[in-house]
């Protein structure tokens, strides 16, 4: 009997994923702010490089605005329908914002720019883990990682939450302890950066059977240079067998 291949209305989730781990930054599409944030750890505060959003706070020294930690949601939900490019990059105090020089300002500036650094992505003085460059018209989301196993954190929490989201109805998961919700774990995803690396869509689904399990399949895209094309082209992409599948229990 033939391989039943999914249709696009059997997953509940696409992720377009691009890693260069050399220049440590990675290319996403179908990833937001909101889940950027709620999905990683240590982002304490928000300063503002390219934006849209009026209601920052104004740094004297670099005249630039930023988010203190207890306005991140509000400045997350007040992005959600923005169709403007945003960049940001995370500190810890503003009292190191104040002491950047001339030049390292200046390098912020084009960072914000070009969406790449002059020399490093990452700042002595403000300890950023995170470069945030997200673009409206290609709608993709370049974000540098100070360390990569964030990354791999990341992809995992987001995956999570999306389970817990979307993967089955309020009675189940109230049934189910939460050690029995299926979890997936940083650590195993780096075993497949090669697939990153060359350019790769993750896409969620329920399974059948067992019940109450998940898959996240991996299919890699070498062929595709822009994202958009590979959403134009997603229904016959899903009807390629995936490079791999990993199940969630």
């Amino acid at each position: 009997m033939a391989k039943k291949h999914k249709t696009v209305d059997d997953y509940f989730y696409h992720l377009f994923i691009h890693m260069n781990d050399v220049d440590r930054f990675v290319i996403f599409s179908g990833l937001t702010l909101k889940q950027f944030i709620g999905s990683v750890d240590s982002i304490k505060n928000i300063l503002l490089l390219k934006h849209n959003y009026e209601d920052g706070l104004f740094n004297m020294h670099t005249q630039l605005d930023y988010i203190p930690n207890d306005e991140i949601k509000n400045f997350v939900k007040k992005m959600e329908d923005s169709n403007r490019d945003l960049c940001w990059v995370d500190f810890s105090d503003e009292k190191q914002i104040n002491q950047l020089t001339p030049m390292e300002q200046a390098e912020l500036l084009y960072l914000g720019h070009k969406k790449e650094p002059v020399t490093t992505p990452f700042f002595v003085k403000l300890q950023n883990r995170y470069v945030y460059c997200s673009s409206a018209d290609d709608k993709t989301t370049k974000i540098y990682f100070r360390y990569l196993e964030d990354f791999e954190m990341l992809i995992s929490t987001l995956i999570n939450n999306i389970i817990k989201e979307n993967g089955g109805n309020g009675g189940f998961w109230r049934r189910r302890s939460k050690e029995r919700i299926p979890k997936m774990d940083a650590a195993s995803l780096k075993a497949y950066r090669s697939y990153f690396k060359e350019g790769a869509i993750i896409s969620i689904y329920k399974m059948e059977k067992p019940e109450n399990h998940f898959g996240v399949e991996i299919r890699t895209l070498s062929d595709y240079d822009y994202p958009d094309e590979v959403w134009n082209d997603l229904k016959i992409i899903l009807k390629q067998d995936y490079d791999e599948l990993i199940k969630l229990t």
